[in-house]
């Protein structure tokens, strides 16, 4: 397959969009989310504490959260490609440290590798892809969601066969192979991706620094930022306590598990279903229909938690929720021109990392302070409605960008 392309040509679409399906496999699911597979195995093999493993996941999150938007500048600076070409090699550099790490303040710095080189990757990686298929955002950003989806299954599967297969050593052979499969995905983003023409040589024309407040303070991308950090703040409590609350209402681990999966089957093919009918349909009323659906399944085990509630919650959550992330995602960089996007984007990213961040800990004391789930439940059906109106308003935006 020939990878080049002309200057005044599009780079080839299959590998851009792989290529953006690979990257959010690396940064979102290997450097992110896959933590919470490989913690058991790693902290019994290290001592490490209950406290000391959860302060690991925090730190790549605060790593992602103080540098996502120092990744949109350098994007907007000296090109995308390269910001996620150096994101990719410092996740990378991580993933293979943390294959031989021992001491506790090693993999602190490791994990904190982890959350910078996703700042750099993700956000940029998006925005070439919106930049170069305008007409096509939702699709090719549904894209790169039915990569975290499929990571997900795949992760799942991968990690438990290593422990098996490997015994006390498998957490340590599954980060080589994150390594070694973003040391691949760092080659096939050197050699297939490309940054518009706007990057192109020595021809950088970056925003002016006066630029970046006119992005951060306008009304309609602070709406859309908003709107992003509820969503991963739903996102993420759901992710870390919906399954603990179906175990406790009495549903078997089993079933637990088999609904999570459902959920993440589904998302696969989610994210650019919604996207192809954002881009067709409109991306306000799409948008408008996936945040009602994810309020009515949050809502769903409150109504009663039992097992058609719970399979009703997971079902449409699979459904919706990918959906939700890509037309928000497309949603912020429909604001602004094409050269923006590196920076805009980073900065609504800002929010949903606000989002993620702060989730946990307010669901964790609703949860300790009521003796229940449901408070912490109810609360995310009130940020969706929340949500819910301020999606309202993005459906009335006007089509011309709000910062030219």
């Amino acid at each position: 397959m020939n990878l080049r392309r002309t200057t005044s040509s599009r780079p080839n679409a299959v590998v851009m969009v792989v290529s953006g399906m690979l990257v959010s496999l690396v940064t979102i699911v290997f450097a992110r989310l896959a933590y919470g597979l490989i913690l058991p195995p790693m902290r019994d093999a290290l001592g490490l504490s209950y406290r000391q493993a959860g302060n690991l996941g925090t730190i790549t999150a605060l790593g992602y959260l103080l540098f996502v938007l120092l990744g949109g500048v350098a994007a907007s600076r000296w090109g995308a490609r390269k910001a996620v070409i150096g994101g990719l090699l410092t996740v990378t550099l991580g993933f293979t440290g943390l294959a031989f790490a021992n001491g506790y303040p090693v993999i602190v710095v490791l994990m904190v590798l982890l959350g910078i080189g996703t700042a750099f990757c993700f956000a940029p990686m998006i925005s070439l892809l919106a930049t170069w298929y305008p007409h096509r955002r939702g699709l090719v950003i549904g894209c790169m969601g039915a990569g975290v989806g499929a990571g997900l299954f795949l992760t799942g599967l991968l990690v438990p066969w290593l422990s098996e297969w490997l015994g006390a050593q498998g957490w340590r052979a599954a980060w080589g192979v994150f390594a070694v499969i973003g040391a691949l995905v760092s080659v096939l983003v050197t050699l297939g991706v490309y940054d518009p023409p706007a990057f192109d040589g020595h021809h950088e024309q970056a925003p002016p620094e006066v630029d970046k407040w006119r992005i951060y303070g306008n009304g309609r991308v602070i709406t859309v930022a908003v709107v992003y950090g509820i969503v991963g703040m739903i996102y993420i409590i759901q992710a870390i306590f919906m399954v603990s609350f179906a175990e406790e209402s009495g549903l078997a681990p089993t079933t637990a598990g088999w609904l999570m999966a459902m959920n993440g089957l589904l998302s696969v093919a989610s994210g650019p279903l919604w996207g192809t009918l954002s881009d067709t349909w409109g991306r306000g009323n799409a948008l408008l229909l996936s945040m009602a659906a994810v309020t009515v399944a949050m809502a769903l085990p409150l109504v009663d938690p039992v097992f058609p509630f719970f399979f009703a919650h997971f079902l449409i959550m699979g459904c919706a929720m990918n959906g939700l992330f890509t037309m928000v995602q497309a949603a912020s960089t429909d604001q602004v021109a094409p050269r923006h996007i590196p920076i805009t984007f980073s900065y609504v990213t800002l929010f949903f990392a606000g989002g993620q961040f702060i989730g946990p800990a307010v669901a964790g004391w609703l949860i300790e302070a009521s003796g229940g789930f449901q408070a912490a439940i109810g609360f995310s059906c009130a940020a969706l409605l929340g949500g819910l109106c301020l999606t309202l308003r993005i459906r009335h935006f006007p089509a011309e960008v709000a910062v030219s």
